[in-house]
């Protein structure tokens, strides 16, 4: 049996129904990120499951308990908002001991706990100050300790690494998945960061106008997304989407059926440049971006289209520089007019 269960979860608010029907199993100690473009309901979602919001309809079960109309407190689950939610007037001391000590836990179990959260999360220098004295990073650590003091059986995480900067973003994404690592603990974990849903995840939710479109591994997405939307959402930079009708001369060198109407779909890792006259058609360089252990190339199509071509090497390319367009059609995705994966043998 799954740990954690979403059987039929629905969410409407008055008119609008934001969660249509959602059904999802959780195992013990996974990590899971809901993924999607803003509005797609992953943080409802994360809040149905947290009872901070109440399901219109459907089951949410814990260890096979019904715990839909429980309330947020009886439901030994913690959450990390985007927002910290530290008490500015507390030190990092007693924000962390606070849910402890209004559950009357025993003042050496509550040292203990939060001494253990502390040198984990490495604030044991910081114990005294309080939020305003700490940096963005800081609070967030303070935030999950507060969570990790409790002991939850599941962690809930609403995009807690949003109000950070690149560099925090990237060092507290490693703490976060230390922390997992060493605790052992389930974790749901909301995001529009790909990065972090690439990264952080055992597996992958990807939501879409309150309806789940795929689950599976960061890599299963990757190489087989379920469709269209998905096969474009994951991945940076976004995977190239070229219309069937412009590579018909593909199909007849390749020996592939091509969906009439529909889609190919290129990451940027199988557009390979070459020698003007050479390859399946002409582009032009339109801008290069060279990032050091990668290149990205963008270049314009003779029918309007912008493509983007990774590749691990330096490149001598310059914008407005004539290149041939070669296509790996081994890793090459299809989908027909209505964005489903099409066959093509």
């Amino acid at each position: 049996m799954a740990y954690l269960q979403l059987r039929g979860i629905e969410k409407t608010f008055g008119e609008q129904r934001v969660i249509k029907g959602v059904n999802l199993e959780v195992q013990p100690g996974e990590f899971v990120v809901f993924v999607g473009p803003s509005g797609c309901g992953k943080s409802t979602l994360l809040r149905l499951i947290a009872g901070l919001e109440t399901a219109t309809a459907g089951t949410i079960l814990l260890e096979g308990r019904d715990i839909t109309n429980l309330p947020s407190s009886k439901r030994d689950l913690a959450m990390v908002f985007q927002s910290y939610a530290l008490y500015p007037h507390m030190s990092v001391y007693e924000n962390m001991s606070f849910a402890l000590k209004l559950a009357k836990a025993d003042p050496a179990l509550i040292e203990e706990k939060v001494s253990r959260a502390a040198k984990i999360l490495n604030l044991n220098d910081y114990l005294m100050r309080t939020p305003k004295e700490l940096s963005g990073g800081q609070r967030q650590r303070v935030a999950i300790g507060r969570a990790i003091v409790r002991a939850p059986k599941v962690f809930l995480f609403d995009e807690p690494l949003s109000n950070l900067d690149a560099a925090l973003r990237g060092q507290t994404r490693i703490e976060i998945a230390k922390l997992h690592r060493d605790l052992g603990a389930t974790t749901i974990y909301v995001t529009h960061d790909q990065v972090e849903a690439m990264t952080l995840a055992d597996r992958v939710v990807v939501l879409r106008d309150g309806l789940v479109e795929q689950v599976g591994t960061p890599l299963e997405l990757y190489d087989r997304p379920a469709n269209q939307f998905v096969a474009q959402f994951i991945g940076t930079p976004q995977m190239n989407m070229v219309a069937a009708a412009n590579l018909k001369a593909l199909g007849s060198k390749s020996g592939l059926k091509i969906p009439e109407g529909g889609y190919v779909g290129l990451r940027p890792e199988s557009v390979i440049l070459v020698a003007p006259g050479e390859g399946e058609f002409e582009a032009k360089v339109e801008l290069v971006e060279a990032l050091g252990a990668e290149t990205l190339i963008y270049v314009s199509t003779a029918w309007g289209a912008q493509l983007v071509a990774r590749q691990t090497s330096r490149t001598p390319l310059t914008a407005g520089a004539n290149v041939g367009v070669k296509i790996d059609t081994s890793t090459a995705h299809f989908f027909d007019a209505k964005g489903r994966v099409a066959a093509v043998n």
